[in-house]
């Protein structure tokens, strides 16, 4: 049975799947409307974390920030609240315009009830969206890495493609060459 027009969509259409396979040297994901990943491609999976034992809410982006264990991204306590307003915006819309969709009144209900800062927000009205920004990433083989994120919006269907890129010719641009090669594998000697 396929989802009704009121339930957060989570199809990716063979379009978007062709065009992110030619995108192999950029950390790449999609994301629904409810700000869950559905897709990540492996150097994505490298830079942040290998997400294949990831069920449910465990990858859902909002729930990561307000809920979830530490993160391989560094904020400044202003990034951080601007990511924090946009994620409970981006929930906010995606509430209205997606109303019946129970999986997501879940997670909004206990992103209420388990994260004070989230409530606070919520409850605040505030207005916001998630927009290109810098991210500090702490990579364990790697070390720091700061990347330009992006947010391509799917118009009519709710999907995000969230892109990385470093700037050419950088130390940060090698050091995203190198995770390429070594991929989620460990460095560590055994």
């Amino acid at each position: 049975m396929l989802p009704g027009p009121e339930v957060v969509p989570s199809y990716i259409p063979p379009s978007v799947l062709r065009l992110l396979d030619r995108l192999v040297d950029t950390p790449v994901a999609v994301t629904d409307a409810a700000l869950t990943v559905l897709m990540a491609n492996p150097l994505y999976q490298a830079l942040l974390g290998d997400m294949s034992g990831s069920r449910g809410l465990e990858r859902n982006g909002a729930w990561g920030v307000f809920l979830g264990s530490s993160s391989r991204v560094r904020h400044s306590e202003e990034e951080q609240r601007t990511l924090e307003v946009g994620m409970v915006s981006e929930l906010r819309s995606a509430a209205a315009r997606y109303p019946a969709d129970r999986q997501l009144r879940r997670l909004i209900s206990e992103l209420r009830a388990d994260s004070e800062r989230f409530a606070e927000l919520w409850e605040a009205g505030v207005v916001g969206s998630l927009e290109v920004s810098r991210k500090t990433i702490e990579h364990p083989q790697v070390g720091l890495l700061t990347l330009d994120c992006n947010v391509l919006r799917m118009d009519g269907s709710g999907l995000r493609i969230l892109g990385h890129s470093a700037e050419p010719g950088t130390e940060d641009a090698e050091k995203l060459e190198l995770l390429a090669v070594i991929g989620t594998q460990s460095l560590a000697a055994e």
